[in-house]
Protein backbone atom coordinates (compact mmCIF):
# COMPACT_ATOMS: atom_id res chain seq x y z
CA UNK A 1 0.00 0.00 0.00
CA UNK A 2 1.37 3.21 -1.09
CA UNK A 3 2.07 5.59 1.86
CA UNK A 4 -0.42 8.66 2.14
CA UNK A 5 1.17 12.50 1.18
CA UNK A 6 -0.03 15.74 1.05
CA UNK A 7 -1.90 15.58 -2.09
CA UNK A 8 -4.14 12.77 -0.70
CA UNK A 9 -7.77 14.04 0.49
CA UNK A 10 -8.02 14.13 4.27
CA UNK A 11 -10.81 14.19 6.39
CA UNK A 12 -11.36 14.74 10.38
CA UNK A 13 -14.49 14.32 12.30
CA UNK A 14 -15.35 15.89 15.48
CA UNK A 15 -13.76 19.50 16.63
CA UNK A 16 -13.34 18.81 19.90
CA UNK A 17 -9.97 19.63 22.07
CA UNK A 18 -8.15 17.02 20.66
CA UNK A 19 -9.31 17.03 16.89
CA UNK A 20 -9.53 20.42 16.48
CA UNK A 21 -5.60 20.40 17.37
CA UNK A 22 -4.82 17.70 15.18
CA UNK A 23 -7.14 18.99 12.29
CA UNK A 24 -4.66 22.50 12.92
CA UNK A 25 -1.19 20.65 12.98
CA UNK A 26 -2.33 19.03 9.63
CA UNK A 27 -3.38 21.86 7.66
CA UNK A 28 0.13 23.74 9.17
CA UNK A 29 1.86 20.83 7.74
CA UNK A 30 0.33 21.39 4.10
CA UNK A 31 -2.67 18.65 3.99
CA UNK A 32 -5.86 19.97 2.58
CA UNK A 33 -8.43 18.54 5.43
CA UNK A 34 -12.23 18.66 5.06
CA UNK A 35 -13.53 19.01 8.75
CA UNK A 36 -16.82 18.26 10.13
CA UNK A 37 -18.54 18.43 13.56
CA UNK A 38 -22.31 18.01 14.55
CA UNK A 39 -21.85 21.60 16.05
CA UNK A 40 -21.01 23.39 12.32
CA UNK A 41 -19.80 26.24 14.32
CA UNK A 42 -16.76 24.04 15.54
CA UNK A 43 -15.90 22.91 12.41
CA UNK A 44 -15.93 26.66 10.49
CA UNK A 45 -13.47 27.81 13.34
CA UNK A 46 -10.75 26.04 11.06
CA UNK A 47 -11.89 27.73 7.88
CA UNK A 48 -9.39 30.31 8.44
CA UNK A 49 -6.61 27.68 9.10
CA UNK A 50 -7.43 26.38 5.41
CA UNK A 51 -9.98 23.69 6.42
CA UNK A 52 -12.96 23.12 4.18
CA UNK A 53 -16.75 22.01 6.36
CA UNK A 54 -18.01 19.12 5.06
CA UNK A 55 -21.86 19.55 4.74
CA UNK A 56 -22.44 16.17 6.40
CA UNK A 57 -20.90 12.36 6.85
CA UNK A 58 -21.70 11.34 3.27
CA UNK A 59 -19.92 13.83 1.98
CA UNK A 60 -16.66 13.32 4.08
CA UNK A 61 -16.98 9.49 3.21
CA UNK A 62 -17.22 10.32 -0.24
CA UNK A 63 -14.97 12.77 -0.83
CA UNK A 64 -11.88 11.45 0.96
CA UNK A 65 -9.33 8.58 0.95
CA UNK A 66 -8.31 9.24 4.84
CA UNK A 67 -10.65 9.73 7.10
CA UNK A 68 -9.73 10.64 11.11
CA UNK A 69 -12.37 11.28 13.64
CA UNK A 70 -11.67 12.22 17.35
CA UNK A 71 -15.09 11.77 19.30
CA UNK A 72 -16.46 12.01 22.92
CA UNK A 73 -17.50 8.30 23.79
CA UNK A 74 -18.21 4.74 22.47
CA UNK A 75 -22.25 5.68 21.30
CA UNK A 76 -20.82 8.73 18.92
CA UNK A 77 -18.06 6.66 17.43
CA UNK A 78 -21.06 4.08 16.39
CA UNK A 79 -23.32 6.67 15.90
CA UNK A 80 -20.81 8.47 13.19
CA UNK A 81 -19.88 5.01 11.66
CA UNK A 82 -22.23 2.63 11.84
CA UNK A 83 -25.66 4.25 11.31
CA UNK A 84 -27.36 4.28 8.61
CA UNK A 85 -26.43 8.39 7.29
CA UNK A 86 -22.72 7.33 9.01
CA UNK A 87 -19.33 6.33 7.34
CA UNK A 88 -19.22 3.59 6.84
CA UNK A 89 -22.75 3.24 5.11
CA UNK A 90 -21.28 6.11 2.03
CA UNK A 91 -17.40 4.85 2.01
CA UNK A 92 -15.71 4.10 -0.91
CA UNK A 93 -13.64 0.52 -0.55
CA UNK A 94 -10.12 1.26 -0.09
CA UNK A 95 -10.89 3.92 2.75
CA UNK A 96 -8.79 4.44 5.67
CA UNK A 97 -10.36 5.12 9.21
CA UNK A 98 -7.68 6.28 11.76
CA UNK A 99 -10.36 6.20 14.79
CA UNK A 100 -8.71 8.05 17.76
CA UNK A 101 -11.14 8.74 20.04
CA UNK A 102 -10.46 6.82 23.61
CA UNK A 103 -12.90 3.86 23.66
CA UNK A 104 -13.03 0.14 24.77
CA UNK A 105 -10.45 -1.90 22.94
CA UNK A 106 -13.78 -3.99 21.74
CA UNK A 107 -15.39 -0.82 19.91
CA UNK A 108 -12.21 -0.43 18.29
CA UNK A 109 -12.66 -4.35 16.97
CA UNK A 110 -15.61 -3.88 16.19
CA UNK A 111 -15.97 -0.82 13.93
CA UNK A 112 -13.04 -2.41 12.14
CA UNK A 113 -14.72 -5.74 11.87
CA UNK A 114 -17.56 -3.53 10.75
CA UNK A 115 -15.42 -1.89 7.94
CA UNK A 116 -13.62 -4.99 6.73
CA UNK A 117 -17.17 -6.07 5.30
CA UNK A 118 -17.19 -2.94 3.11
CA UNK A 119 -13.25 -2.71 2.34
CA UNK A 120 -12.82 -0.25 4.49
CA UNK A 121 -9.11 -0.53 6.83
CA UNK A 122 -10.12 0.69 10.23
CA UNK A 123 -7.03 1.81 12.47
CA UNK A 124 -7.52 2.78 16.05
CA UNK A 125 -4.92 5.02 16.79
CA UNK A 126 -4.60 6.52 20.55
CA UNK A 127 -3.47 9.95 21.70
CA UNK A 128 -1.29 9.76 24.66
CA UNK A 129 -0.24 13.54 26.15
CA UNK A 130 -2.32 16.79 26.91
CA UNK A 131 -3.53 20.13 25.07
CA UNK A 132 -0.54 22.10 24.60
CA UNK A 133 1.35 19.11 24.09
CA UNK A 134 -0.57 18.24 21.18
CA UNK A 135 -0.55 21.97 19.80
CA UNK A 136 3.43 21.22 20.16
CA UNK A 137 3.39 18.43 17.76
CA UNK A 138 5.01 16.05 20.51
CA UNK A 139 2.21 13.47 21.51
CA UNK A 140 2.69 9.95 21.68
CA UNK A 141 0.72 7.59 19.34
CA UNK A 142 -0.44 4.00 20.05
CA UNK A 143 -1.92 2.44 17.58
CA UNK A 144 -3.62 -1.14 16.06
CA UNK A 145 -4.91 -2.72 13.26
CA UNK A 146 -3.32 -3.75 10.01
CA UNK A 147 0.50 -3.39 9.79
CA UNK A 148 0.38 -2.76 6.09
CA UNK A 149 -2.37 0.28 6.48
CA UNK A 150 -0.55 1.72 9.31
CA UNK A 151 2.82 2.13 7.71
CA UNK A 152 1.05 3.84 4.87
CA UNK A 153 -0.53 6.38 7.13
CA UNK A 154 2.50 6.33 9.40
CA UNK A 155 3.99 10.08 7.62
CA UNK A 156 0.81 12.18 8.33
CA UNK A 157 1.63 11.38 12.32
CA UNK A 158 4.51 13.69 11.90
CA UNK A 159 2.53 16.39 11.35
CA UNK A 160 1.22 16.04 15.11
CA UNK A 161 3.13 13.73 16.77
CA UNK A 162 6.18 12.88 18.20
CA UNK A 163 6.37 9.26 17.75
CA UNK A 164 4.03 6.70 17.24
CA UNK A 165 4.13 2.88 17.96
CA UNK A 166 2.08 -0.13 16.83
CA UNK A 167 1.06 -2.24 19.25
CA UNK A 168 -0.87 -5.44 17.34
CA UNK A 169 -3.95 -6.01 15.64
CA UNK A 170 -7.41 -4.02 16.65
CA UNK A 171 -7.96 -3.24 19.37
CA UNK A 172 -4.57 -3.00 20.53
CA UNK A 173 -3.74 0.69 20.44
CA UNK A 174 -6.87 1.63 22.44
CA UNK A 175 -5.90 -0.95 24.96
CA UNK A 176 -2.45 0.49 25.32
CA UNK A 177 -4.02 4.15 25.69
CA UNK A 178 -6.10 2.78 29.07
CA UNK A 179 -2.91 1.04 30.10
CA UNK A 180 -0.94 4.36 29.91
CA UNK A 181 -4.16 6.17 31.52
CA UNK A 182 -4.35 3.69 34.85
CA UNK A 183 -0.63 4.92 34.86
CA UNK A 184 -1.64 8.18 34.43
CA UNK A 185 -4.83 8.37 37.09
CA UNK A 186 -3.30 5.86 39.61
CA UNK A 187 -0.21 8.31 40.10
CA UNK A 188 -1.89 11.33 40.26
CA UNK A 189 -4.19 10.14 42.92
CA UNK A 190 -0.76 8.97 44.74
CA UNK A 191 0.95 12.77 44.58
CA UNK A 192 -2.63 13.61 45.85
CA UNK A 193 -2.47 11.69 48.90
CA UNK A 194 1.34 12.00 49.29
CA UNK A 195 0.74 16.13 48.92
CA UNK A 196 -1.76 15.85 51.61
CA UNK A 197 0.13 13.42 54.17
CA UNK A 198 3.13 16.11 53.92
CA UNK A 199 0.52 19.16 54.43
CA UNK A 200 -0.94 17.00 57.32
CA UNK A 201 2.83 16.95 59.39
CA UNK A 202 2.82 20.66 58.76
CA UNK A 203 5.26 20.48 55.86
CA UNK A 204 5.14 24.23 54.06
CA UNK A 205 2.87 23.09 51.16
CA UNK A 206 5.13 25.43 48.27
CA UNK A 207 8.29 24.40 49.77
CA UNK A 208 6.76 20.63 49.39
CA UNK A 209 5.34 20.69 46.02
CA UNK A 210 8.90 22.02 44.32
CA UNK A 211 10.45 19.96 46.09
CA UNK A 212 8.37 16.71 44.87
CA UNK A 213 8.56 18.46 41.18
CA UNK A 214 12.53 17.98 41.49
CA UNK A 215 12.49 14.11 42.69
CA UNK A 216 12.49 11.60 40.32
CA UNK A 217 9.43 10.07 41.87
CA UNK A 218 7.33 12.22 40.18
CA UNK A 219 6.53 10.99 36.39
CA UNK A 220 7.58 13.68 33.86
CA UNK A 221 3.54 13.85 33.16
CA UNK A 222 2.69 15.16 36.72
CA UNK A 223 5.53 17.37 37.18
CA UNK A 224 3.73 20.11 35.30
CA UNK A 225 0.68 19.38 37.26
CA UNK A 226 2.34 19.64 40.39
CA UNK A 227 3.63 22.99 39.65
CA UNK A 228 0.66 24.43 38.47
CA UNK A 229 -1.47 23.04 41.58
CA UNK A 230 1.15 24.74 43.65
CA UNK A 231 -0.75 27.97 42.46
CA UNK A 232 -4.08 26.88 42.35
CA UNK A 233 -3.98 26.11 38.83
CA UNK A 234 -6.52 23.23 37.62
CA UNK A 235 -7.44 25.04 34.17
CA UNK A 236 -8.37 22.03 32.34
CA UNK A 237 -5.26 20.74 30.18
CA UNK A 238 -6.72 17.01 31.09
CA UNK A 239 -10.21 17.35 32.07
CA UNK A 240 -11.33 15.76 35.33
CA UNK A 241 -14.81 14.65 33.14
CA UNK A 242 -12.42 12.94 30.66
CA UNK A 243 -10.48 10.94 33.22
CA UNK A 244 -13.35 9.77 35.16
CA UNK A 245 -14.70 8.50 31.71
CA UNK A 246 -11.02 6.73 30.89
CA UNK A 247 -11.21 5.27 34.44
CA UNK A 248 -15.18 3.74 34.00
CA UNK A 249 -13.40 1.95 30.05
CA UNK A 250 -10.24 1.04 32.35
CA UNK A 251 -12.32 -0.44 34.99
CA UNK A 252 -14.88 -2.21 33.08
CA UNK A 253 -12.44 -3.61 31.03
CA UNK A 254 -10.69 -5.01 33.88
CA UNK A 255 -14.02 -6.62 35.01
CA UNK A 256 -14.98 -8.19 31.60
CA UNK A 257 -11.17 -9.96 32.30
CA UNK A 258 -11.80 -10.80 35.59
CA UNK A 259 -9.02 -8.61 36.32
CA UNK A 260 -9.34 -6.76 39.76
CA UNK A 261 -7.49 -3.59 39.91
CA UNK A 262 -7.98 -2.14 44.10
CA UNK A 263 -5.60 1.32 43.23
CA UNK A 264 -7.98 1.86 40.15
CA UNK A 265 -10.97 1.57 42.21
CA UNK A 266 -9.64 3.79 44.58
CA UNK A 267 -8.36 5.96 42.61
CA UNK A 268 -11.68 6.33 40.35
CA UNK A 269 -13.53 6.70 43.55
CA UNK A 270 -11.70 9.96 44.65
CA UNK A 271 -11.48 11.26 40.95
CA UNK A 272 -15.80 10.90 40.93
CA UNK A 273 -15.63 12.79 44.40
CA UNK A 274 -13.51 15.49 43.03
CA UNK A 275 -16.01 16.19 40.60
CA UNK A 276 -17.72 18.24 43.24
CA UNK A 277 -15.12 21.15 42.18
CA UNK A 278 -16.25 21.04 38.25
CA UNK A 279 -16.16 18.28 35.71
CA UNK A 280 -14.21 20.98 33.29
CA UNK A 281 -11.27 21.18 35.55
CA UNK A 282 -8.04 19.69 35.20
CA UNK A 283 -7.69 15.86 36.94
CA UNK A 284 -4.93 17.12 38.74
CA UNK A 285 -7.44 18.17 41.13
CA UNK A 286 -7.67 15.36 43.18
CA UNK A 287 -4.85 17.00 44.66
CA UNK A 288 -7.44 19.81 46.17
CA UNK A 289 -9.83 16.83 46.89
CA UNK A 290 -7.29 15.03 49.22
CA UNK A 291 -6.13 18.83 51.15
CA UNK A 292 -10.41 19.46 51.42
CA UNK A 293 -10.51 15.55 53.04
CA UNK A 294 -7.47 16.61 55.27
CA UNK A 295 -9.41 20.02 56.39
CA UNK A 296 -12.53 18.47 57.41
CA UNK A 297 -10.94 15.99 59.69
CA UNK A 298 -9.64 19.26 61.29
CA UNK A 299 -12.35 20.57 61.60
CA UNK A 300 -14.56 17.42 63.12
CA UNK A 301 -11.63 16.69 65.76
CA UNK A 302 -11.98 20.49 66.48
CA UNK A 303 -15.75 20.44 67.13
CA UNK A 304 -15.56 17.05 68.98
CA UNK A 305 -13.41 19.00 71.31
CA UNK A 306 -15.60 21.66 72.34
Amino acid sequence: MNQISTNTPLAFIGMGAMGSRVARRLLKDGYKVTVFNRDRRKAEALVPDGATVAENLAAVANQNRVIFSCLTNDAAVLQVYLASDGILAHAQPGTIVVEMSTVRPQTSRELAAEGAKRGVHVLDVAISGSTPVLEQGMVTLLGGGDPEVSAAVEPVFKAFAKQYFYLGPSGSGMAAKLVVNTLLGDGMQAIAEACAFGEKQGLDRDKLFTVLSKTAVVAPAHVGKLLRALHQDYEPQFALSLMNKDFRLILETASSLSLPLPVTEAAFQVNSQALAFGADKDYSIVIREMETRSQEKDEKAFAQQL
